[in-house]
């Protein structure tokens, strides 16, 4: 239940005391259950009530925080990374749970509006302000039409409808954190702003069985298929709705250095270096040499690979996917990689549908927590086109 803070006023601070006030109020906030265990909450609010008071609100624009804020590159694509909108969205209710939970809420109140990265100031009015006698309201009322300031309408349905969205996600917290496709991100992300989505490059080889031969650090014009494409679009899909963002870098020219530290998704095996050096380590990896296949440490006599008797575009393929924290980059990292293109793809679909991670969860247990995790996959492949994977071999530690 909301708490009763009395009558309140929109209010612009003018002198340094009353700044001060308002950054009373504001530490106040970040010292909360509701703030003080995220960095990322703390620092987009902290940096917009700052600017507001220092009255260079012209600067409190998406693009400018998220590379002032989140450390985003001056080419930094707000369409595209979303980390600025998620951030003010989670800020917006979370400053109203801090009001309706608070018993020790100061007097000035720090909200930020629906659709606006400003900050607004309240104050709360004292006794002789909000007072008068029965006689003076009837005389009032009497003597002045009654008017409706749009704005001021405007103003209590929004806050009434970020109420609304703070009480729906309190109560519905339980059954997103459930969600099994979060579940399995949720370690990999954890406060993470962003991962390296690392994949390789092709060039086109006439003769060779899938018509392309991985490109190195030399090639001048190397691709990606259409395949690897829709996969990177995929995973920038999932992880822009956790909160975070995607940066691609090619697996030819990328150094452990600038792994070191960061999330890593290892997209692709065989033109993908860094996959088949991590999995080298791992119950289930890829074979090294020219005869590409998925293996078993356990049982070495067991393996998965395409039946190169028929065309690359109708032969059954495979992938591995894993999660794991490797200590050669000191990160986690996840592997999204298909013997061919089609089996990567099919990887990247089974970690970004919830219909998967159940199947999943139904072969690991129901709480993927923060394991180690292997999992091997079988799709058909016909004309091209990837078909649905299914499991054929788990393994967790």
């Amino acid at each position: 239940m909301d708490k009763d803070h009395g009558a309140a006023e929109i209010w612009h601070p003018q002198s340094q005391e009353e700044r001060d006030a308002v950054l009373g109020a504001l530490q106040e906030i970040l010292n909360s259950p509701q703030f003080r265990n995220s960095k990322r909450y703390p620092a987009l609010l902290r940096y917009v009530v700052e600017k507001t008071l220092e009255g260079k609100v012209d600067q409190l624009k998406e693009r400018t925080l998220g590379t002032e804020v989140f450390g985003r590159p001056l080419t930094y694509e707000p369409s595209s990374d979303t980390v600025v909108r998620y951030t003010a969205s989670e800020v917006r209710k979370r400053l109203l749970l801090y009001y309706s939970e608070s018993e020790t809420a100061s007097d000035v109140r720090i909200l930020l509006p629906p659709g606006s990265y400003i900050p607004e100031f309240h104050r709360k009015l004292s006794a002789t302000a909000v007072s008068e006698t029965k006689e003076e309201k009837q005389l009032r009322n009497r003597s002045k039409p009654v008017l409706v300031n749009p704005r001021a309408v405007i103003a209590t349905l929004s806050i009434f409808v970020v109420f609304v969205a703070a009480f729906w996600w309190r109560s519905h917290a339980a059954v997103l954190s459930r969600n099994p496709v979060r579940e399995f991100w949720a370690p990999v992300l954890k406060g993470q702003h962003s991962m390296l989505i690392c994949t390789g490059g092709v060039v086109f080889k006439s003769g060779n069985y899938s018509g392309v031969i991985t490109a190195d650090k030399n090639a001048d014009y190397s691709f990606t298929s259409m395949q690897i494409s829709s996969a990177i679009a995929q995973i920038g899909d999932t992880v822009t709705r956790f909160g975070s963002s995607i940066h691609v870098v090619p697996s030819a020219s990328t150094t452990l250095a600038a792994l070191r530290g960061h999330t890593v998704v290892l997209l692709g095996a065989y033109n993908t270096s860094w996959t088949l050096r991590l999995t080298q380590p791992l119950r289930f990896h890829f074979l090294p040499g020219t005869q590409e296949a998925i293996v078993d440490q356990s049982q070495p006599q067991l393996r998965w690979q395409r039946n190169e008797s028929l065309p690359y575009s109708n032969a059954n393929d495979y992938a591995l996917v894993a999660r794991f924290h490797d200590r050669a980059i000191d990160g986690w990292t996840v592997v999204l990689a298909g013997l061919g293109r089609n089996g990567t793809q099919a990887a990247t679909q089974f970690v970004t549908s919830p219909q998967y991670m159940q199947t999943l969860q139904a072969r690991l247990g129901p709480k993927l927590g923060n394991k180690n995790i292997e999992v091997v996959l079988k799709l058909s492949v016909i004309n091209g086109k990837t078909g649905p994977p299914t499991i054929e071999a788990t393994y967790a530690w």
